[in-house]
């Protein structure tokens, strides 16, 4: 008997197979140029025998200083024929492995004040934030100018016709976890075009997305991830009122806005996995335990996709329940509070989970994710990420100043 994961959903006239979304897993292990790279390639051929819906491509950067580590992938003329071959081959692989092709949708990304082009810290912030900045006040903040942000959307136009050329189905234009665009969202008190107001705010996010739209066909569509909340105490971050509950009044007007430009699927999420990870990667030996991480995230999104049913929702959070992840994903769409379930740090751990799920009926305790979050850890050191605990044999010899995973 086939489960409500199984069926399929038809948005801007692709038909995606299943509700099974693997998220943007940055990986850290492109070349310094930005190309796709042999641990790259490694990964989204792992992703594609997946059975996945959805292969979310991870965080791509526009712009060579704004790339978060300096083997962050960057679509340009010069890497592009990298990405067309790893997007072809996951398409053949999944056909061939799986009977269909997955929906195949690329993150593009510029990432403001965690911008580490060459391995050290070069920051470009939308503001000042005390409170973001705490142990890195020393750091060589750049405040983007309105000159600066006014050059960004010929870059994510410029991106997204490559990202067409390349055989992308999808484009993201990023907009979470603190990155500059998220960044804006809480830029109250900064001065000119991009601060202030809600409409200011969002003017380089919605100007960008604009951008990318008339970069594509028809045959391509325009999506966001999109923090529904940043969860820092007020007036630190957006989605947060004055006694620090989660205020989601300016995220509703966003998404408005979002669906009068025809964007129909948005991934939600929340949080900040650089200082506050545990928000949108609810995880063991955290701040607070991860079951309300797991309510937290199903709240918003019920509450979001309660105000807009015409908005197709990917849900995150999904790895903490472990071998009960199917579960509670079959729970959130049955209960119309999302109508994809997102997975992230499983697919490092454990990328055949949804495979094994549909032929066995349930998961397999040895390959789980064990929420230790030290895939995270590896990104943050600066190496490549991915699982050192399922996958040691590729990434070990980078793990060795980590403790193992108990």
């Amino acid at each position: 008997m086939k489960t409500v994961l199984e069926s399929p959903l038809t948005i801007h006239n692709k038909t995606i197979k299943n509700r099974i979304v693997f998220h943007p897993m940055e990986g850290c292990d492109g070349t310094f140029d930005g190309a796709v790279d042999e641990l790259t390639r490694r990964r989204y051929m792992r992703f594609a025998e997946s059975g996945a819906g959805i292969i979310w491509f991870e965080a791509t950067a526009v712009s060579a200083e704004g790339r978060a580590n300096p083997r962050q992938l960057f679509l340009n003329e010069n890497t592009k024929e990298s990405f067309k071959s790893v997007v072809d081959d996951i398409k053949k692989t999944a056909l061939e492995k799986t009977g269909f092709e997955p929906i195949i949708i690329v993150q593009l990304t510029h990432s403001g004040r965690f911008s580490k082009p060459d391995g050290t810290p070069k920051p470009i912030v939308a503001y000042r934030n005390s409170h973001w900045e705490i142990g890195k006040e020393n750091q060589p903040y750049v405040i983007a100018s309105d000159d600066y942000c006014k050059t960004l959307p010929k870059k994510y136009y410029e991106a997204a016709k490559l990202a067409q050329e390349v055989g992308f189905d999808g484009i993201d234009v990023k907009c979470c976890h603190g990155y500059l665009f998220n960044e804006f969202l809480s830029a109250k008190e900064r001065e000119g075009i991009y601060g202030g107001s809600l409409e200011n705010r969002t003017r380089l996010y919605f100007e960008c997305i604009d951008a990318a739209k008339k970069a594509i066909s028809e045959d391509m569509f325009v999506t966001t991830r999109l923090n529904a909340c940043d969860c820092f105490p007020y007036p630190y971050g957006y989605g947060v009122d004055e006694n620090n509950n989660i205020d989601l009044s300016e995220t509703k007007l966003i998404i408005k806005s979002l669906y009068e430009k025809g964007i129909r699927l948005i991934n939600l999420t929340l949080g900040n996995p650089y200082l506050i990870p545990h928000i949108n990667r609810p995880c063991i030996n955290a701040p607070e335990d991860g079951e309300i991480g797991i309510k937290r995230i199903y709240d918003v999104t019920k509450e979001l996709k309660a105000e807009f049913e015409d908005v197709y929702f990917i849900a995150s959070g999904l790895t903490y329940p472990g071998e009960n992840a199917m579960k509670h994903a079959e729970k959130i769409i049955n209960e119309g509070v999302a109508d994809f379930a997102g997975f992230g740090r499983m697919t490092f751990a454990y990328p055949g989970f949804y495979k094994d799920y549909l032929k066995y009926g349930v998961l397999n305790k040895s390959k789980l994710c064990l929420k230790c979050s030290k895939c995270s850890q590896l990104m943050r050191a600066g190496t490549v990420a991915g699982c050192p605990i399922r996958d040691s044999e590729v990434y070990m010899p980078y793990y060795q100043k980590f403790v193992s995973c108990k």
